[in-house]
């Protein structure tokens, strides 16, 4: 079965809008917390309640979903994505991470660029019940966090794409 593709006509893509420095207020330079040859990571800009400074994990090349993703960005991006979960653990002190990739509108997909979440986990967090209540946060908020993690990570302060 082929994909289909859900991306509207003309999309704008925040992720790759980031890549080209094309910033706004839920894309900052700030957000970015590791770049390599075929993924970055960077601060989420939308949290759920109890899981703050969660991570999102993006190929760099333009990607819709997991069906499309050749095996070279997805070796990258999982090696990332492990890489920031430990940072995650070490940076923020919490009790464990979880990760979520969607795909497709059905599966919880809604921006059309594959990217993995990584949530930073507590006891007693709730994210599974809360999945509504997350809200867009501000730039300088996330800058706190990303400097927290790009600590953990080891990784100096300027990143370029």
């Amino acid at each position: 079965m082929q994909p289909v593709s859900h991306e509207p006509p003309g999309y704008s893509c925040p992720f790759c809008r980031l890549q080209y420095g094309e910033f706004d207020e839920r894309n900052q330079a700030t957000d970015v917390v590791a770049v390599t040859e075929r993924a970055y990571a960077r601060i989420a800009p939308k949290w759920w309640p109890g899981n703050p400074g969660a991570a999102l994990v993006i190929p760099r090349v333009h990607v819709e979903n997991l069906y499309d993703l050749a095996p070279e960005d997805a070796a990258d991006v999982w090696s990332l994505t492990q890489i920031v979960a430990r940072g995650i653990r070490d940076a923020y002190g919490c009790d464990g991470v979880s990760l979520r990739q969607h795909n497709e509108p059905a599966g919880g997909q809604d921006v059309w660029h594959l990217h993995v979440h990584v949530f930073p986990r507590f006891h007693d967090d709730r994210l599974y019940q809360r999945h509504d209540d997350a809200s867009w946060v501000p730039g300088a908020e996330r800058a706190a966090y990303a400097r927290r993690l790009r600590v953990a990570l080891q990784l100096p302060h300027g990143f370029a794409f």
